[in-house]
């Protein structure tokens, strides 16, 4: 494998990628976490409407800027349709896309249309109980919970404002549930950018992904024994599949 191949991993409605040390268990890569607007570092960058496509634009930026380099990008959920529209806008710095259980349709985004439709106040209140309760986040979700666990998912809840959070869920249902969105991402495959997908066990039956995204990943993986955040509940296992995709995209 190429140790110079980057990728880009682009995190989901709670940030970042980072929070596992994806640097540190996938070595043979040039791994990048970046924020998106309105997350982390970037809590404050938000100065026009977040909106998906803003965001793919974002990532795009970051690959000319920091990396400098063709990049693969990983998607994870509102990150998968994100990698697909920067790959859709760029195909000339995507080589690669992995998509995991990133949201194509409205089906994919229950929670995002349940925080999309809530008012200023009620959000605030629903977003403190979530942020004061890491432990039944992660049980809400199917996962045992550990002291790690337990860390990480405090650091995923408090890393971005509500705002944030209830601004990219409308973007989410605004912009996938348009009637272009899917003829506008499948030029990711028509074009030939490798496509790989990855769900956990117990999360793939609800991954709402199309037929024709399906025929044409280069390969569905499903990790066993974990859900949609499957980077938390088992890191090792998820980089050692992801370490695997990138080095099919490199060979």
């Amino acid at each position: 494998m190429n140790k110079a191949m980057p990728l880009v991993m682009i995190h989901g409605l709670f940030g970042s990628q980072s929070f596992y040390a994806p640097s540190r268990r996938i070595v043979a890569v040039d791994v990048h976490t970046p924020d998106l607007i309105g997350y982390g570092a970037l809590k404050d960058s938000a100065v026009e409407p977040i909106t998906l496509a803003g965001q793919a634009a974002h990532v795009i930026r970051y690959v000319h800027e920091h990396v400098g380099a063709p990049s693969i990008l990983l998607g994870h959920s509102v990150g998968g349709a994100v990698a697909m529209l920067a790959a859709a806008s760029a195909p000339d710095l995507v080589c690669g896309v992995i998509n995991v259980e990133g949201n194509f349709t409205l089906d994919d985004a229950f929670w995002c249309r349940k925080i999309a439709g809530l008012d200023a106040a009620a959000w605030q209140a629903e977003h403190m109980r979530l942020v004061a309760d890491p432990e039944g986040w992660l049980k809400n979700g199917g996962i045992a919970v550990t002291p790690q666990r337990l860390e990480w998912a405090r650091t995923a809840l408090a890393n971005q404002p509500r705002e944030t959070i209830q601004a990219m869920a409308r973007a989410v249902v605004a912009e996938t549930g348009a009637p272009d969105f899917l003829s506008h991402i499948r030029m990711v495959v028509e074009r030939g950018t490798p496509l790989f997908m990855l769900a956990g066990e117990r999360s793939a039956s609800g991954w709402d992904a199309p037929d024709w995204a399906r025929a044409a990943a280069r390969s569905y993986v499903v990790q066993p024994d974990v859900g949609h955040m499957m980077m938390l509940e088992e890191p090792d296992g998820f980089c050692r599949i992801v370490g695997g995709m990138v080095a099919q995209i490199a060979a």
